[in-house]
């Protein structure tokens, strides 16, 4: 029995051992996003554990079984230097995975999922960003080298003394009651204990406020939590159907006696343009002149949000309305070819000429199989830009040269159009042309310079144009597709790394033009265009027009709904609320006034849940257009 015990506690050690790794690089993940939370309770921590254990005795089920099974067989060298190297492999691959968030967690707010890890909807992008990405993070890449070795290093070892001698039956059945106990505690401990449903992700609220739930959780425990997950969701019943028409309908018909005004409309989509990287919002970090310029003379939203962390996110929002609170993005889920209402959809039927443009490769993101779904009737990508010399390398054509051939295209287009164009250049490499190199300061973020080439690229294709007989007869949208990470030393809330600049410009409108203090988000885009010009007949949104008084700012973060309607900002996790701040006063939410506010709780949720049930249900039956409602 000598050997056996040897074997258990070899095994109790490296899982142990396992425990502390995990819990160190808890550690470490915190260290590297110390500006992403706000407050440290040690009850993150040591909640953590149990999701550390939960991945520890899945992925090394086969080990904790292979040391406790019963047999001589397994005191030979072979067999342990075998166990050793299962054991090092298997666990180096899940423990690296948590490096992955010490660099991704600052654009997309939360841990990696399996969509996220295996870069689903970047597959064309990673081989020429991922080179990138390990040179601009090589401390964190050096990082995972050093910890990998560490890890081997120090992995618990013993050695086995071979025994002949037969072991007696009462050995043999407490060897064997030894593994089933294992192979019991495998599938308790696995499953997150004995509680009636195994445990989840969004479990880690027991343990910390919404916004450091990350902390709580591991990065495999999330991608095992999303393998193989069944996409579809769930019909949601929080009201009978004649309840719910009472007291939502996403059915928008802004009837009015002026007539449709056929003005083309031009949305501009700058990559990571978010509210930190414009100047008129942000004077400190901001580089945007010519934006802040054109500010002035726009109807500008102050409190703009986006509806989501990626750029593959924005687009469905934007141009379609779809809001991203669905736990994936809408072009690569399974109700992407649902029947939707869209900008170019709709504005065809109005004898629109519609097209995208985007100056990555083809196949970026999926954009160009949303321009189809969405309606466009043209794509302009990196392959059907005509000339050479443009390409920055890695990503697509500089902005500056794109914007013109955007601008040179829509000029051979029959009015009216509708045309849109997502740029590049201030997203991950931040290549800068040659030619201009220098010529805009660094500043103190990653973004600063690529975001002031951009304005400038921006500004260069206004110059021309206004020059153009559409310019005039023409409705601009700039919008960003999303925020940037924060300046290193600052702290961003969960609110503040959803807020854009969103804007209106007509030239041809002078007085259409102050700053809103309504809140506005990418999907009130759609409903604000059509209403802006005059469109009449009745359409499905789910955003809200500038004109409306009540806007519901709704995202998912981390599997719950963070939404905000008045002044209040509130987290709903499916059944209840959580957390609730008054946002004009604690913009770092601090003081969950939740406790104190039962009648406010409710009136807020009677505006939500009818909100999500009517998107929810709608999405699962196709009935998003109004020919199906």
């Amino acid at each position: 029995m000598g050997n056996y015990k040897k074997s258990i506690l070899l095994l109790l050690k490296r899982l142990l051992y396992l425990l502390m790794a995990y819990s160190i690089l808890r550690v470490l993940f915190v260290l590297f996003q110390w500006n992403s939370f706000n407050g440290y309770g040690l009850k993150a921590f040591v909640g953590g554990i149990r999701f550390d254990l939960s991945v520890i005795f899945y992925t090394n089920s086969l080990i904790i079984l292979a040391h406790a099974i019963p047999g001589k067989f397994k005191y030979k060298n072979l067999y342990q230097n075998i166990l050793k190297w299962a054991f090092y492999v298997i666990n180096t691959i899940c423990l690296l995975s948590n490096f992955v968030d010490f660099i991704y967690y600052e654009f997309t707010g939360k841990r990696s999922t399996f969509s996220l890890i295996t870069a689903n909807g970047m597959e064309q992008e990673i081989a020429g960003l991922l080179p990138s990405f390990m040179a601009r993070y090589w401390y964190v890449f050096l990082c995972g080298i050093l910890f990998a070795f560490a890890f081997y290093k120090f992995i618990p070892k013993t050695e086995f003394k071979l025994n002949t001698k037969k072991t007696t039956l009462a050995i043999n059945l407490k060897q064997i009651g030894l593994f089933l106990l294992f192979a019991v505690s495998i599938i308790i401990i696995g499953r997150g204990g004995l509680q009636r449903k195994p445990l989840r992700r969004v479990d880690a609220v027991n343990y910390a406020t919404a916004n450091n739930t990350p902390i709580v959780l591991n990065t495999p425990f999330c991608v095992l939590k999303t393998i193989n997950r069944k996409k579809d969701l769930k019909p949601l019943n929080f009201y009978d159907t004649k309840t719910l028409k009472s007291l939502y309908s996403p059915i928008k018909n802004y009837t009015d006696s002026i007539p449709f005004k056929k003005k083309n409309v031009v949305i501009i989509i700058l990559e990571s343009f978010g509210d930190e990287n414009v100047s008129y919002s942000n004077k400190k970090i901001g580089n945007t002149p010519f934006l802040d310029s054109l500010i002035g003379k726009s109807l500008y939203f102050k409190n703009g949000f986006a509806n989501g962390r990626v750029s593959a996110a924005a687009l469905p929002s934007v141009i379609s309305g779809i809001p991203s609170i669905i736990g994936e993005n809408f072009v690569t889920s399974s109700y992407a070819f649902n029947t939707i209402e869209s900008l170019p959809i709709i504005l065809k039927k109005e004898g629109y000429n519609t097209s995208f443009f985007h100056g990555a490769f083809n196949g970026s993101q999926n954009f160009d199989q949303y321009a189809t779904i969405a309606g466009f009737d043209k794509y302009y990508g990196k392959d059907q830009y005509p000339y050479k010399g443009d390409y920055d390398g890695k990503w697509g054509i500089f902005d500056e040269e794109f914007l013109q051939f955007f601008n040179e295209k829509l000029i051979t287009f029959k009015e009216p159009f509708f045309s849109s164009i997502f740029t590049i250049s201030s997203h991950i490499p931040f290549i800068m042309p040659e030619k201009h190199k220098g010529k805009f300061d660094k500043g103190n973020t990653m973004f600063f310079e690529t975001v002031g080439y951009t304005d400038y690229a921006l500004k260069r294709f206004f110059n021309e144009a206004k020059k153009q007989d559409w310019y005039k007869n023409t409705l601009f949208v700039i919008t960003a597709d999303h925020c940037s990470i924060a300046e290193k030393g600052t702290y961003k809330s969960k609110l503040q790394q959803y807020t854009i600049p969103v804007l209106f410009f007509d030239p041809e409108a002078p007085n259409f033009k102050g700053e809103s203090k309504k809140n506005f988000q990418q999907i009130d885009i759609l409903p604000s265009v059509l209403d802006y010009l005059n469109y009449n007949k009745p359409f499905v949104s789910y955003g809200n027009s500038f004109n409306n008084k009540n806007h519901i700012i709704i995202n998912y973060i981390n599997n719950m709904y963070h939404a905000i309607i008045g002044d209040y900002y509130f987290i709903f996790d499916g059944t209840k609320t959580i957390e609730l701040y008054n946002y004009k006063t604690d913009i770092a939410f601090r003081n969950n006034i939740i406790a104190k506010n039962t009648n406010l709780v409710k009136q807020l949720e009677t505006q939500l849940k009818p909100y999500i049930q009517s998107f929810n249900n709608n999405l699962i039956n196709n009935t998003l257009t109004l020919d199906k409602q």
